[in-house]
């Protein structure tokens, strides 16, 4: 079946076919590739399109059509390939946090994966986008935990588990979530909230984002940045819809062959 080609989608990773087995260094090794392959992008939704999470059709999109996608589409076929693979996976729901004020409540439009091994909890999340995690990371420890990357560390707060992420010497939030499992209409409905709701930040506003070794690119509406790992940034704008296009498929490994005019409601061209 299509959608669990796991030599294809290993192909599109550019990972190395080695033996898989549903260990930590599989996980770390799948995870690092994923997030330096496929591209974090929103790309549909202003095409006016609506995302499916049906497996086979994110695989066609993601893998054979080497695009990009966002979290549900992200984490849907990452989930399918750790499942695969043998990994004892649960997908789970969170209300981002990351540049929204503590007074904020968010929707729940946020899907991350719990993976068991050995015993042990892990988050693995590879569809975040502009800060998220390069690596999986501990779900049973507070303690900081080094990425290639910014560090990480999760915090208990209030019956929630909050993901940070350390920006020079101040911990600020990414997003929190509930352990427990939701039920599969809840994950319909964040998509679906995420690709049409008039006020969804998907619908407003262009993000693009590839992690590399030494850094970030991204884009946000009409402005470009790369980002070390160092922090170092240097931000340019987006002069036309033609160098938009052009950028994403220089930096973002994004060829979209109708070469359509993208319009982004909340920086018009």
């Amino acid at each position: 079946m299509a959608a669990f080609d796991l030599a294809a989608y290993l192909a599109r990773l550019g990972c190395p076919a080695e033996s898989l087995s549903p260990d930590s260094a599989t996980l770390g090794r799948l995870h690092r590739h994923h997030v330096q392959a496929v591209p974090f992008e929103n790309l549909d939704v202003l095409l006016g399109h609506r995302i499916s999470t049906d497996p086979t059709q994110v695989f066609a999109k993601l893998v054979t059509a080497r695009r990009g996608g966002y979290c549900f589409e992200q984490n849907t076929l990452f989930l399918e390939i750790l499942r695969q693979i043998g990994f004892a996976v649960t997908p789970l729901l969170a209300r981002v946090r990351w540049n929204v004020p503590p007074e904020v409540r968010t929707p729940l439009t946020h899907m991350v994966l719990r993976v068991e091994i050995a015993g042990a909890p892990w988050l693995a999340d590879v569809g975040f986008g502009g800060v998220g995690t390069p690596a999986p990371l501990r779900l049973d420890t507070d303690a900081e935990q080094p990425t290639s990357h910014e560090p990480r560390r999760l915090r208990w707060r209030d019956g929630l588990h909050v993901h940070q992420v350390r920006i020079g010497a101040d911990w600020r939030d990414v997003y929190e979530f509930a352990p427990t499992e939701p039920a599969p209409v809840d994950f319909e409905l964040g998509n679906w909230f995420s690709c049409t709701h008039p006020r969804a930040m998907f619908t407003h506003n262009l993000v693009v984002t590839r992690v590399t070794p030494d850094g970030r690119h991204s884009i946000y509406n009409r402005e470009y940045t790369w980002r070390e790992c160092s922090g170092a940034a240097t931000t340019a704008p987006i002069a036309s819809p033609a160098d938009l296009l052009g950028l994403l498929r220089e930096k973002f490994a994004i060829d979209l062959p109708a070469a359509p005019r993208i319009e982004i409601p909340a920086a018009p061209w």
